[in-house]
């Protein structure tokens, strides 16, 4: 599944790109929040957006803030996942070919939405290249306590 989040400074470019995920057939959940409030913060819905990834491996979430830093520091305090933020293609493809990025964090402030939408699909369509010493990186990563 794919769930969506953003805090006030995403929340229009969230609500757009929900119409180009229901245009193109991905189903996904909507985790909030849902209407636009200045004073809301961003940890509190990156929080959810995290809990609900690590539910299970097929997931994927895409959050929407500012600049995206915010909420990338926020999902990757959870075991599991592996968010990433950029603007730049190569780095969001090689981010889930290499890392498996389970979160893409988009800087709504510095991206528009051609942009975003593109980010998006090469995020959800590239897949994990499973080599060996890529899963022993991201196994060190969620075991980071015994280092």
């Amino acid at each position: 599944m794919i769930y969506l989040a953003s805090d006030h400074r995403g929340f229009k470019l969230k609500e757009i790109i929900k119409n180009k995920l229901i245009k193109n057939k991905f189903k996904f959940i909507d985790l909030g929040y849902y209407n636009y409030n200045p004073n809301d913060d961003y940890p509190i819905i990156a929080f959810q957006l995290a809990k609900n990834i690590k539910v299970s491996k097929k997931n994927k979430g895409i959050i929407f803030c500012g600049s995206g830093i915010g909420v990338c520091i926020a999902v990757n305090r959870f075991k599991g996942i592996r968010a990433g933020s950029s603007d730049n293609y190569k780095i969001i493809k090689k981010g889930r070919e290499d890392d498996d990025i389970n979160i893409l964090c988009l800087p709504s402030d510095f991206i528009d939405n051609k942009k975003a939408w593109l980010l998006i699909k090469i995020f959800l369509k590239t897949k994990f290249k499973n080599k060996q010493r890529y899963i022993r990186r991201i196994k060190q990563l969620d075991n980071y306590d015994k280092y």
